[in-house]
């Protein structure tokens, strides 16, 4: 990636995520907690439905960042705190989460970027941020 200026946007990402995903990357990742695809045990524990996985969130969020890198091992450092859930109906829509992300800082061959994840009006990561390598 070369030529990035601070304020350079990423073009965003929209990801739609189905209950069929959830058990999907249950399987991938050995995480069957049943609030990620049982509705009553997702309310008993005072959650609002059936929530994606966290690191599914945050995984499908890099991706508006190294879809725009030449290479994708160029994303040296990535990080997210979990602020809200996305819940996610037991519908054929699903839910939809919108990322966008904008160049912060460049300096000395990096940049930094920060990341931002919406399902519908809710922000659903806080500080997500990457350092990718520049030339």
């Amino acid at each position: 990636m070369s030529s990035v200026e601070v304020g350079t946007e990423l073009p965003p990402l929209t990801v739609t995520l189905r209950r069929e995903d959830l058990v999907r990357y249950a399987g991938a990742s050995g995480d069957f907690n049943p609030i990620h695809w049982n509705d009553r045990m997702a309310a008993s524990l005072g959650l609002p439905g059936v929530i994606a996985h966290g690191m599914l969130t945050m995984a499908s969020a890099a991706r508006v960042v190294t879809d725009w890198l030449d290479d994708p091992a160029d994303l040296l450092e990535y990080g997210v705190r979990f602020t809200k859930p996305v819940v996610v109906p037991d519908d054929d829509k699903g839910a939809t989460v919108t990322f966008s992300a904008k160049v912060d800082k460049v300096a000395d061959g990096t940049a930094e970027i920060d990341i931002t994840a919406l399902a519908g009006e809710e922000k659903v990561l806080g500080r997500a941020r990457a350092v990718v390598r520049v030339s």
